[in-house]
């Protein structure tokens, strides 16, 4: 099987990993930290808003199940992506709204469904979500990981 990656912010990770882990053709689903210059990032410095870091899922996909469209489609059911570093009750960049690409395809392809989006009428207020290229992507402490899941929460409350 040819998997291939797609790294999205959506404000807390715990929620959006496990909205991805439901969709079929996703192979796993890590939460973590990216989009920033703190090498190393813990789950404390990240929630302390200097490291430049956004909490980030980088989900591994089988593109000949589910194509990297359909995630971003779930990408923007998932959250309001009209409000700057914010989502909900977390606020600060780590919270922010983006698509960290990691080939041109997935670059067009976020620009064309941001704007897509931006045209339709869903929302009032203009889409800010960043889209910029993956960098260095650091997994989250373990305790992290499948946080809904082994806490048996179906969905966040906010």
């Amino acid at each position: 099987m040819q998997t291939e990656k797609a790294t999205l912010a959506a404000g807390c990770f715990w929620g959006v990993e496990a909205t991805f882990r439901q969709i079929n053709g996703v192979v796993s689903a890590t939460v973590g930290y990216t989009g920033g210059t703190f090498p190393n990032p813990t789950y404390q410095d990240v929630c302390g808003g200097g490291t430049g870091h956004a909490e980030a899922v980088q989900v591994e996909y089988d593109p000949s199940q589910v194509s990297y469209e359909a995630l971003l489609d779930a990408f923007w059911k998932e959250h309001d992506p009209t409000t700057l570093n914010r989502q909900g009750p977390d606020v600060g960049s780590q919270y922010r709204s983006a698509i960290f690409f990691h080939t041109p395809e997935q670059q067009a392809a976020a620009t064309a469904s941001k704007d897509k989006l931006d045209r339709g009428g869903r929302h009032r207020d203009p889409v800010v979500t960043e889209i910029t290229a993956a960098s260095e992507f650091y997994p989250a402490e373990d305790y992290h990981q499948r946080y809904f899941e082994k806490r048996g929460i179906v969905h966040c409350a906010s």
